[in-house]
């Protein structure tokens, strides 16, 4: 056992004279969250729109003062005809066109009815179906104002409680999705290119005539990255915490155990790339397109998985990316235990063992 913690502190030494490698392992996870964080959201706000007023009464200048009081809405320009609301998409500084017409209040007032027509650029059909919602909720909220207490006989109320995030907060559901992508990809990238290094610089001879075993020569490659990866673990969580105010509602032995586990799991599948390529930048080409566009698609990070076909669906469930972020929203949103989340813990913990016993069997002693 000596010579093996000889071999791996001689890893941890190769990582340390490697200024390179230590910018990859904790400056580009950093960056990314920041950058992700902020901005991947599904949240919309300071849209640019158009308004074309053509009562320019007081009940048309209040809806407009509450289409604009939040955060969704800011007014680019005033409209004085409906022949320049096309000009005004044309020129691509605004989302929507909010047109009033004429007699708005007195319509409202004396018919029992009044409309407000909405135009939104649906080049963008996410965006646009966003934006129109919004301005339905402000427009039926400042109708139900000008209602007053007055009811319809018969009414159906709806209570909306929203669970484990109140407040609608996109950075929610996008920091565990984040911290998922770039520990995969940091894991698995460093620990693809270690053996793919010895082979590329001819010092792989050097490995396979000590005295080391196989498997010890492979635990000893995962063993660095095992304790950095863990550190840059604790680095996005702790980011998450303080700068996006993501809650952990659950056991933070628990949360730190499964980024530990999803670490294992990541090293494995780096090490098993790493077995099958004798360069670098073949061994990196393979962790990075083999990887991440699976992760993004396929894992539920930005796209629901039931949405799927059935045969994406079943590929899914291959990816321990999918599985990690279902515990992590698991434990620091709901705040669940080791009872709720076994069977993804189970499942990872076969697939570390799977990609490990794999790499070991993958293992050249021969070089040709």
């Amino acid at each position: 056992m000596r010579q093996f913690f000889v071999f791996a502190r001689k890893e941890f030494y190769h990582i340390f004279r490697d200024r390179r490698t230590l910018l990859i392992l904790f400056g580009m996870p950093i960056v990314q969250v920041i950058i992700f964080g902020f901005a991947i959201t599904n949240e919309i706000k300071n849209a640019d729109i158009a308004v074309l007023d053509q009562s320019k009464d007081h009940y048309s200048a209040r809806l407009i003062q509450k289409l604009t009081a939040g955060s969704y809405f800011r007014i680019d320009r005033n409209l004085q005809t409906p022949k320049t609301i096309e000009a005004a998409f044309r020129e691509g500084r605004i989302k929507m066109a909010v047109v009033i017409p004429p007699r708005f209040g007195q319509d409202f007032f004396h018919l029992r009815k009044a409309q407000v027509q909405l135009l939104a650029d649906a080049g963008d059909p996410n965006t646009a179906t966003t934006l129109v919602n919004y301005a339905r909720a402000i427009i039926g909220n400042y109708q139900q104002e000008l209602n007053g207490p007055a009811a319809l006989p018969l009414t159906i109320n709806t209570t909306v409680r929203m669970q484990y995030n109140p407040a609608l907060k996109s950075v929610f559901l996008f920091v565990p999705g984040v911290m998922t992508l770039i520990l995969l990809l940091v894991s698995a990238m460093m620990t693809s290119i270690t053996i793919a290094r010895e082979k590329e610089l001819g010092t792989m001879e050097i490995l396979l005539v000590s005295p080391l075993p196989p498997h010890l020569i492979v635990m000893g490659k995962v063993v660095p990255y095992i304790v950095l990866s863990f550190i840059n673990a604790l680095v996005i969580l702790a980011m998450g915490v303080w700068i996006f105010g993501m809650p952990v509602k659950g056991s933070v032995v628990l949360l730190l155990a499964e980024c530990v586990l999803f670490v294992l799991t990541s090293l494995g599948l780096g090490i098993l790339i790493s077995t099958v390529t004798d360069k670098q930048q073949t061994a990196m080409m393979a962790s990075m397109m083999g990887l991440l566009m699976p992760t993004v698609l396929l894992s539920g990070f930005i796209f629901p998985v039931e949405s799927m076909p059935k045969p994406l669906q079943w590929l899914s469930n291959i990816m321990p990316a999918k599985w990690f972020i279902i515990i992590l929203k698991d434990i620091m949103l709901k705040g669940s235990g080791l009872r709720e989340v076994w069977p993804q813990t189970l499942l990872l913990t076969g697939m570390t063992i799977f990609f490990i016993v794999l790499s070991i069997r993958k293992f050249k002693i021969r070089l040709s």
